[in-house]
């Protein structure tokens, strides 16, 4: 009977330090701010529900109390503590606009207000405790012991503990746990999660090795060359913790203009009802007044203005397969005017295929009996060259003849008998783009075959839709060889190609984009591109096969895997902005108006609110445009 063996994964049971640990992800309720919201919006929609059946007051009054209490006692708090440090900011005008409006009667305007806070602080808090959870789950890679060789033998002690020149021994099957350089032993070690590649690489002395990246079938001894704290693991962690905690332009400059927009509303509120009251006028005229003016200026039409058309931005986009995580991320994707792309599971498909079957002159094989031939060696090995050969061979309807003795030497190949011929399937040393293994048949070369990885279908047309949107051809950033991305960049029409990248080369390759004043859109799939995900400007993530982390540091997932629905989102991106645009202006001349009423005129109180819920209407309808299916238009179509 043939057993099974890959060349890659121990076929033994793996090892504990092999294992990946249970990934620990922070459920939305054990968050307290989705607690309170939660609280908030179930008391508002009850006691709405109470209030618009007919029920007497006392019976829908406490739950518009409870969720004023449920939803804005922390940002209130927020605010008294901002108020101590001497700034105001626009949660705690909300509190305060929300009691106001109580105090003359409008208590669904206040209730309403304090939900729609709560629940955007639930959504922060739910996003920031997700990214630690992303973070947390990377450090999971790296084993924490590993087997140190002394002189008296081999010992177990923990990867915090060593030291640079400690020696490992690092079994089959097992993660590597220090970054180092191979002294002794051949193997190959499947590193997709630091740079990138598809395959496996074959490790022999000399060459570099990563935290955390998982051993063959091949025993190796490793030198310690970097102190555990400098791994690139560690530094893939710093670098994504560094860019979530960094504030973009924008966001600096709406925190400027929030707080200098509350101070005038709180200004302006007590220069209404005080004026007139040092004048003479009546007290309860002058408190309908100023309410009044706290109500037509509140931001409640602003806040709805940018909104309801970048929520249903993400709506349509999630229908087509787009998970936009927030509103700030749908309308950061659309300030991009710059692209950097990675090659493996983002241009390519991650996974090779055979392209070219050449059999050599005398060997008396033809293309399909070579592919056959090396098929029915491979056909017991579970490496993933050998799963595309078979896979070839399959497509092509050939019959696989069973195989004998096989075995497989970790960076050599396999050997295996078929039909009482001695077959042995290998790589060969080649300066070709593409991976090339040989054939031989009792010893004697009969052929090769060549393996890439299959570029996705839709690539140029992505590639082509992102140039016209941004003016320029992506760039191309990936861990790969350079004569693997040469083949792709000339694919799909890139021409500024970075190969041979590191995560952290990435994400300099990012930031110096961004320091020429560019905002960079990165794409990628892999643990490795969640450095660059974060530090750019927006980031999409491949979803099929995309790592965890880089899933949850991405500002949109594409969950198809369909690459043309990325200059689709971006373009959807884009009109939300000019909608949220048309909906500042409409919210402004609202707000402009009814102020300027109140101000010089008497404006009814509700007159005020009809003209304040109206345009907050307005703007909401305006938004839900977006909605539409025609608003979606799939990459490779003009933008209008």
């Amino acid at each position: 009977m043939v057993r099974r063996v890959s060349t890659t994964l121990a076929p033994a049971p793996v090892p504990a330090s092999a294992r990946p640990a249970p990934r620990r992800r922070t459920r939305l309720l054990a968050l307290p701010e989705a607690r309170w919201a939660l609280a908030a919006l179930a008391a508002f929609l009850l006691g709405l529900a109470l209030d618009l059946a007919g029920a007497p007051a006392w019976a829908y009054g406490p739950l518009y109390a409870l969720a004023y209490a449920a939803g804005g006692w922390e940002p209130a708090l927020e605010g008294l503590r901002a108020l101590k440090e001497k700034t105001l900011d626009v949660d705690l005008l909300m509190i305060v606009a929300a009691l106001g409006a109580a105090a003359i009667g409008q208590v669904l305007d206040g209730a309403l207000l304090i939900v729609i806070f709560a629940t955007s602080g639930a959504l922060e808090a739910l996003a920031t405790a997700r990214t630690a959870d992303s973070v947390r789950g990377l450090l999971d890679l790296a084993p924490t012991t590993a087997t140190r060789l002394t002189a008296d033998g081999e010992e177990t002690v923990p990867t915090a503990d060593l030291a640079v020149g400690d020696v490992l021994l690092v079994r089959p099957g097992e993660r590597i746990g220090a970054d180092g350089t191979v002294v002794h032993g051949t193997s190959e070690a499947d590193q997709a999660t630091i740079t990138g590649e598809s395959l496996p690489v074959v490790k022999n002395p000399g060459d570099e090795v990563f935290t955390g990246t998982l051993n063959g079938t091949g025993a190796l001894r490793v030198r310690v060359g970097r102190d555990p704290a400098d791994s690139v693991i560690a530094r893939i962690v710093t670098l994504v913790e560094e860019a979530s905690r960094t504030k973009a332009p924008t966001q600096l400059f709406i925190e400027k203009i929030e707080q200098r927009y509350a101070v005038g509303v709180v200004v302006a509120t007590l220069a209404v009802f005080g004026v007139p009251l040092a004048f003479g006028a009546d007290l309860a005229d002058a408190l309908l007044r100023a309410m009044t003016f706290m109500i037509v200026a509140s931001p409640c039409a602003v806040v709805l203005a940018t909104m309801p058309p970048l929520l249903s931005a993400i709506a349509n986009a999630g229908r087509h397969g787009v998970l936009v995580k927030s509103a700030v991320a749908m309308e950061r994707l659309g300030e991009i005017d710059t692209t950097a792309l990675d090659k493996t599971g983002t241009l390519t498909e991650g996974a090779p295929e055979v392209t070219a079957v050449r059999p050599l002159p005398g060997s008396g094989l033809d293309e399909d009996a070579l592919l056959a031939l090396a098929a029915a060696a491979e056909h017991p090995s579970e490496h993933p060259l050998a799963r595309a050969i078979v896979a070839a061979a399959r497509a092509r309807d050939l019959p696989i003849a069973a195989a004998e003795d096989f075995t497989a030497a970790p960076g050599r190949g396999v050997t295996a008998t078929v039909d009482g011929r001695v077959v042995g399937v290998g790589r060969a040393d080649t300066d070709s783009d593409a991976t090339v293994v040989q054939v031989t048949r009792d010893g004697t070369p009969v052929g090769t075959l060549a393996l890439t990885d299959r570029l996705r279908p839709d690539a140029a047309a992505a590639t082509a839709a992102l140039t016209a949107l941004s003016g320029a051809a992506p760039a191309l950033l990936t861990g790969d060889n350079a004569r693997a991305a040469a083949r792709v960049a000339a694919a799909t029409g890139i021409t500024d190609v970075r190969a041979e990248l590191l995560p952290e080369d990435k994400v300099n390759a990012v930031r110096d984009l961004e320091r020429a004043g560019r905002k960079v859109l990165f794409v990628g799939d892999g643990v490795n591109d969640a450095p660059a995900l974060a530090a750019a400007h927006a980031g999409v993530a491949m979803g099929r096969a995309g790592s965890d982390l880089a899933l949850e540091t991405a500002d949109a997932v594409v969950v198809r895997d369909e690459l043309t629905a990325v200059p689709a989102v971006v373009r959807l991106s884009r009109t939300a902005r000019r909608l949220v645009l048309q909906n500042l202006v409409i919210a402004g001349t609202f707000i402009t108006v009814l102020v300027l009423w109140d101000l010089l005129g008497h404006l009814p109180l509700p007159l005020g609110v009809a003209g304040h819920e109206g345009s907050t209407v307005l703007v909401g309808l305006n938004g839900l445009r977006l909605l539409r299916e025609s608003a979606w238009r799939p990459g490779g179509t003009r933008e209008t």
